[in-house]
């Protein structure tokens, strides 16, 4: 594997980490609907604590999925698409190789089926 494919699999790795947790999903939910808040804000509409939202805040800017910025006194995060974008880039990927192995099976199962007629 070269070092940009490791790379790429790490990020993406990191990405499906850090949506695994509902919470996580929650707070990039209400980031993609305001555009941009505070972990205090989002904290009003979670049933977790501000301390929690920020460290759940914490795992998403590790893998690439928000960023934070100081306005003033305040920190607002904001969501960052390329992550998501790689990832499912990913994914697209991985359901295409499986459609492939999947037609060839079809192909086989059909030809075999012709043979024994």
């Amino acid at each position: 594997m070269t070092q940009e494919r490791a790379g790429a699999a790490e990020g993406v790795d990191s990405v499906l980490v850090a949506l695994a947790d509902p919470t996580r999903r929650q707070l990039l939910d209400l980031l993609a609907a305001q555009g941009s808040a505070t972990a205090t804000t989002l904290a009003e509409r979670l049933p977790v604590s501000r301390q929690a939202v920020v460290k759940h805040l914490a795992v998403l800017d590790a893998a690439g999925l928000v960023t934070g910025g100081r306005v003033g006194r305040e920190v607002r995060y904001a969501v960052r698409p390329a992550a998501l974008d790689a990832t499912a880039r990913w994914m697209a990927g991985l359901a295409a190789e499986w459609d492939r192995r999947l037609a060839t099976i079809k192909r086989i199962a059909e030809a075999a089926e012709r043979d024994a007629r």
